[in-house]
């Protein structure tokens, strides 16, 4: 440690044409964000990158080292590394110009010529398309349902999921269901068992907590798409979401339907999108009338709830939950382009 800790304070010394400073945490400190030394800058710009574009420009966000990848733009991640430390270190000013650039705003449109000619996008001629991180995709659903708890800070909660996950694990933990507003509180304040974690964000890529993970990955699996139809989160959220849409305008479908889809996929519906829709719900009032599925068992509380709209039919209300759980599974609603 003191060698290395010399051999540091020798580099502080040399960057700033001084003499070496004393081998301490203080001038390692300095050393890190000296701006004569872009390496933190240029690691941390990147990691940035990688979070708004789902690809570094060194793909290797956890080795900047001869054995990570070489940058598709080198002189963007100069650039932005500069500019990162010309602006003060500011994370702000640093999103700002991200975001901002034509190549953050261009469309994520693709054509078979660009899909054969870079079909990793990594000569950035399109827009990317990402799937939202495991936590987020749960904070999206309870956030578009109204349902999602926006109070901050507070011990770990434990929130819906099928019983006896965490039990045979190492270490046995009863999984004892938060009650009330801690149901729905944000995916960062879930508990997180090491080595049995929250199932749904485990179906997602979420990284166990094991080992330190720099850059997660991406999976498109079976198992993902039926926790997205099935899981007590997405039940509670469609039926919340339904039942408010209702409650705004109880008898004009097409109303209802432009509410679900807007606050799901966050943009002004088209009318053919409304017409699906409104086609989906009939269909699904019509598989509840026939008797092939019973709407108590889609409703909160079998139907009894005093909540539900007094002068619409539980059928109707059913076949609405079923349709904003079909929207909520869309993929545009858990993608970011």
């Amino acid at each position: 440690m003191n060698a290395c800790s010399s051999c540091l304070s020798a580099c502080l010394g040399l960057l700033r044409g001084e003499k070496a400073a004393l081998p301490n945490r203080l001038a390692f400190a300095r050393w890190l964000v000296d701006p004569k030394n872009p390496l933190v800058a240029r690691v941390f710009v990147n990691r940035q990158w990688q979070a708004f574009f789902g690809r570094g420009i060194v793909r290797t966000l956890e080795d900047f080292g001869v054995q990570g990848e070489y940058p598709t733009h080198p002189g963007l991640l100069d650039y932005l590394a500069l500019e990162f430390i010309d602006r003060g270190w500011s994370m702000k000013q640093l999103h700002k110009l991200i975001v901002m650039s034509a190549t953050y705003q261009q469309s994520d449109e693709i054509t078979a010529q660009l899909l054969k000619r870079d079909p990793e996008n990594k000569l950035l001629a399109r827009a990317p398309r990402l799937r939202v991180e495991a936590e987020l995709v749960r904070d999206i659903m309870l956030k578009t349902s109204g349902l999602l708890c926006m109070r901050i800070g507070g011990p770990s909660v434990f929130p819906d999921q099928p019983a006896g996950i965490t039990e045979v694990a190492y270490g046995p933990l009863q999984w004892k269901v938060s009650s009330g507003e801690d149901r729905f509180r944000r995916g960062i304040y879930t508990f997180n068992k090491r080595t049995a974690p929250y199932a749904m964000f485990g179906l997602f890529d979420a990284p166990s907590g094991e080992a330190c993970v720099a850059r997660r990955t991406y999976s498109n699996t079976p198992l993902q798409a039926l926790a997205m139809l099935n899981d007590r989160v997405t039940i509670a959220a469609a039926q919340e979401l339904a039942i408010s849409a209702i409650r705004n305008s109880p008898h004009d479908k097409r109303a209802i339907a432009d509410t679900v889809l807007r606050r799901c996929v966050s943009r002004p519906s088209q009318t053919h999108e409304i017409d699906w829709l409104c086609d989906f719900q009939r269909a699904a009032a019509s598989h509840l009338a026939v008797g092939k599925q019973n709407a108590a068992d889609i409703l909160p509380s079998g139907g009894s709830d005093g909540s539900l709209p007094i002068d619409v039919d539980k059928t109707e209300i059913a076949a609405w939950v079923l349709t904003a759980r079909a929207v909520l599974n869309l993929n545009e609603t858990i993608t970011r382009p």
